[in-house]
């Protein structure tokens, strides 16, 4: 498994991270499995974990603790706060008095004294985000975190979360975490150069586009919106009456000819493409299955040619999304029509 340095740090990172949000109630049940699973990773050369307070309400990070015991030191442990963790509305958000309540609680369920890099999960706007440096670079020198981060954060907010760290004297945000896939490239446009203008290291999540990527889906029919899975639960980015999924199945189609083209399976194309973007330091998985894990090791090595990723531009845009949705973050001013009326 090769390695890229993480923004700057100095602290090396194997190109694919071990994503934790598939172990725990969301997906994995089986503690033991997913601790297989992590160690089976680990022992192939990932030596880097992402994971966050919120995934199956903490128990991911219990079942990463209990998976690195013994062997935390040769792991680069990555973890998240932001989401919400309880009914009380301060239970949640990058406020100084959340984020100092939260990272004990993910101490404790890691099983370790210190994080690698803590994440801020998701902007929030009720919150200058001077406030949330300052606790930041609190946790920082306490030995606590090693480095931040911030994750599906739009480029203004990255850009100004660097200023501010630079004229108060506050650490800085040294990772982006976005989400980037073939199906979803708007990063492209201004996170991904922003990203690479402030040296940050970028751990991108979602290459297989929540399953679209991942062969699984060659017909509108196999798109089983009833049942319990995350069509269900998120119809508005799989329904294929829609004009946008309507567009992800095409382009799925033609993307699946380029792999069998080019003598690969799609989910090897998927990945390859987003470990070819020049900003990008470390692709997360996210296998629920050992089978899985399996698979996408196995395709570790691929690189992709010119003319296939010429191809890929003809087939999705450079910088489009053929979905908005699938961008995961809405500007306030867009979600909260009083922002925008008098």
């Amino acid at each position: 498994m090769k390695r890229r340095i993480l923004g700057g740090t100095g602290i090396s990172v194997s190109e694919y991270a071990l994503g934790a949000m598939m172990f725990g109630a969301v997906a994995n049940r089986d503690h033991d499995d997913s601790v297989r699973i992590i160690h089976r990773a680990l022992d192939a050369g990932i030596n880097f974990l992402d994971t966050a307070d919120i995934y199956s309400a903490g128990e991911s990070e219990e079942i990463v603790g209990k998976a690195l015991k013994g062997r935390r030191e040769d792991v680069v442990l990555a973890t998240k706060a932001h989401g919400s963790m309880g009914d009380d509305d301060n239970h949640s958000g990058n406020s100084r008095r959340w984020i100092t309540r939260e990272i004990e609680n993910s101490l404790r369920r890691l099983g370790t004294d210190y994080i690698d890099l803590y994440q801020i999960h998701r902007p929030d706007p009720t919150t200058d985000v001077d406030e949330t440096l300052s606790v930041l670079s609190d946790l920082v020198r306490a030995g606590k975190v090693l480095a931040v981060g911030s994750s599906t954060f739009p480029a203004e907010q990255i850009v100004e979360a660097q200023w501010v760290s630079e004229r108060r004297g506050h650490v800085r945000f040294r990772t982006e975490q976005p989400p980037y896939s073939i199906l979803a490239r708007s990063v492209e446009a201004a996170v991904l150069p922003t990203a690479q203008k402030y040296g940050m290291g970028v751990l991108s999540w979602g290459p297989l586009s929540a399953g679209w990527l991942s062969g699984r889906y060659t017909k509108a029919s196999d798109i089983d919106l009833a049942g319990g899975g995350r069509a269900a639960l998120e119809q508005f980015k799989f329904d294929p009456s829609r004009p946008e999924n309507a567009r992800k199945l095409e382009a799925v189609g033609e993307l699946s000819k380029l792999a069998s083209d080019a003598g690969l399976s799609l989910p090897h194309l998927a990945i390859a493409f987003v470990r070819a973007h020049p900003a990008i330091t470390s692709v997360i998985i996210g296998p629920r299955t050992m089978e899985q894990l399996e698979d996408l090791l196995a395709g570790s090595e691929v690189e992709l040619s010119a003319d296939v990723l010429d191809r890929i531009d003809e087939i999705v845009p450079p910088g489009t999304d053929l979905n908005r949705a699938d961008s995961y973050y809405v500007p306030p001013a867009l979600a909260d029509k009083a922002l925008r009326r008098r």
